[in-house]
């Protein structure tokens, strides 16, 4: 047993053999062994393997009891999460921005907002403008006016070419031809380079 690594709950399989081995053919508890340069009786030696059955007995009974209260945990964990979010949001609605009060629920008051200034409006505003133009992105009236199907065609483009050699340059596609407006009328959208 020493040279081979085995499972406890095999190993506790195993001891049970063991016990009835020793029983069945050691007859007299009273009997004195060597073991690792101690003296010891045949009842010690069986008294130490039933301790090691009933330790592991006891562990396979407390994992079984653990794995119950576990899946009853993760059961009721959806509900009991929905009642903590809804509490917090009660709480800071309750209590705003008194800090002392959010402390004593362990909460943190809300951050102070610090306005921005008119620099950072009118870059806020530039960003936005160039994103909506970058994207194609359009506002309802827009894209009411936008019908009908659209045709594509895929264009790969290959990736860097191997050293010494130069890279193949990408074909060049024609832009869509307008369609005349009304029914069944496609609008060209452009589309952001990659």
């Amino acid at each position: 047993m020493a040279g081979k690594k085995i499972g406890k709950n095999s190993k506790a399989t195993t001891v049970g053999k063991l016990i009835a081995g020793t029983k069945k053919h050691f007859s007299s508890g009273s009997q004195q062994v060597q073991l690792e340069g101690a003296s010891m009786t045949i009842t010690d030696v069986l008294n130490g393997l039933q301790s090691y059955l009933d330790n592991r007995s006891t562990v396979v009974a407390a994992q079984a009891t653990a794995k119950a209260k576990v899946s009853v945990e993760r059961a009721a964990l959806p509900a009991l999460d929905a009642l903590i979010s809804a509490w917090v949001a009660y709480v800071r609605l309750a209590f705003g921005t008194q800090a002392d009060a959010l402390a004593d629920f362990g909460l943190a008051p809300p951050k102070a907002r610090t306005p921005m200034t008119a620099e950072e409006k009118a870059v806020a505003a530039a960003k936005r403008k160039a994103t909506r133009q970058a994207r194609g992105t359009t506002g309802p009236k827009a894209k009411s006016d936008i019908h009908g199907n659209v045709t594509a065609k895929l264009v790969v483009t290959p990736g860097e070419a191997a050293e010494g050699q130069p890279a193949p340059e990408a074909p060049a596609t024609a832009p869509a031809a307008a369609a005349p407006s009304g029914a069944g009328a496609v609008a060209a959208v452009p589309q952001p380079p990659k």
